[in-house]
C-alpha cells in the first residue's frame, strides 16, 4: 500500500490514474520495483482508496497507477483515543508503530510528572513528526486507509479535558484491582459509545495525583493483568480490548472486513 496526499485520490474517478512521486514513488519504483501490470492500492490517508495495475514506470522515482477500482472507508465509531506518556524515542516509536496498527483513531503524546523523554521548543515539532512519519509507515503496512490523527504535548489538565469529553475513559495502572475487561459492565457499552479514551503513563509510571486528577475527570483506575507491561506495550494491550469489545476488530482479524486488499 501507498500513500498520497495530493488530492489525486480523491479525483482519480475523473482523472482515471494517481501518479506516485517523490518518496514513495521512489520506493514503488526503485526499491520495490514494481513493473507495467502490478496490481497497486494508493490510499490518502483519510479514507480514500484506489487500486489497479501499474500503466508506467518513469525513471526511479515515477509509478502511474490505472484506477480499475476505488472507495471510501468512513470514520468507525466508536472512536478510540490512547494518550501516550512520552516515552524514550525508541520505545516511543514502537509504542506508535503498535497502537497504528492494531487500529487506535487518535494518539496524543502526554507529558507526565515522571516523563524521562523532555519535548520542549523545537523537540515537539521534532517529536511529532517523527511519530507521524512513524503511524504513516505503520498504517502502509497494516493496510490502513484511514492514519491516526497524531497531536501533543498536552499536560494533564488537557489530558483531564480529553476524559471528561470522552464516554469512556480508563487508565492503565500498576496499583488498579479491576482488570480492563472487568472494567466494562457489557459489551454493549463499548459499542454505543461515540468517543472512547485510554491514558498509558510513561516508563517511570503515573503519580498518585495524576491518577487522582483523571479520576475526578471520570476516568475509571483499570489493570492490564498480573504482570507489569512496558509503556510501550500497554497502550496496545488496552486498545486491543477495547477495540474487540467495541466490536471493531474483525474475525478475519482484518481491521475493515471490506477493505481494499493489494501490496
Amino acid at each position: 500500500m501507498y500513500l498520497d496526499e495530493s488530492g489525486q485520490v480523491g479525483a482519480a474517478g475523473r482523472a482515471g490514474s494517481v501518479r506516485l512521486t517523490g518518496a514513495e514513488g521512489r520506493h514503488a519504483a526503485a526499491v520495490r520495483r514494481h513493473r507495467p501490470g502490478d496490481v497497486l492500492v494508493v490510499t490518502d490517508g483519510a479514507g480514500a482508496w484506489v487500486a489497479g495495475p501499474v500503466r508506467a514506470v518513469r525513471g526511479k522515482a515515477e509509478v502511474e497507477l490505472e484506477v480499475v477500482q476505488q472507495g471510501f472507508e468512513p470514520e468507525p465509531t466508536p472512536r478510540l483515543t490512547v494518550v501516550l506518556g512520552l516515552l524514550k524515542s525508541d520505545r516511543s516509536d514502537l509504542a506508535v508503530d503498535q497502537l497504528t496498527e492494531v487500529g487506535v483513531d487518535r494518539i496524543v503524546g502526554w507529558s507526565a510528572q515522571r516523563c524521562v523523554a523532555n519535548w520542549s521548543g523545537e523537540r515537539v515539532g521534532r517529536g511529532l513528526h517523527r511519530w507521524r512519519r512513524a503511524a504513516a509507515e505503520a498504517a502502509k503496512q497494516s493496510r490502513r486507509v484511514r492514519l491516526p490523527e497524531v497531536s501533543g504535548v498536552a499536560d494533564t489538565a488537557a489530558v483531564a479535558a480529553l476524559v471528561a469529553a470522552a464516554d469512556g475513559a480508563f487508565v492503565c495502572h500498576e496499583s488498579a484491582t479491576a482488570p480492563l475487561a472487568a472494567q466494562l459492565s457489557s459489551r454493549s457499552q463499548a459499542r454505543q459509545a461515540a468517543e472512547l479514551v485510554i491514558v498509558v503513563g510513561p516508563e517511570g509510571g503515573i503519580t498518585d495525583a495524576e491518577v487522582a486528577a483523571l479520576s475526578a475527570a471520570g476516568a475509571v483506575p483499570a489493570s492490564l493483568g498480573p504482570t507489569v507491561l512496558r509503556a510501550a506495550l500497554a497502550g496496545t494491550v488496552a486498545a486491543a480490548l477495547l477495540l474487540a469489545a467495541a466490536g471493531r476488530l474483525a474475525p478475519d482479524g482484518r481491521l475493515s472486513p471490506g477493505g481494499p486488499v493489494g501490496p
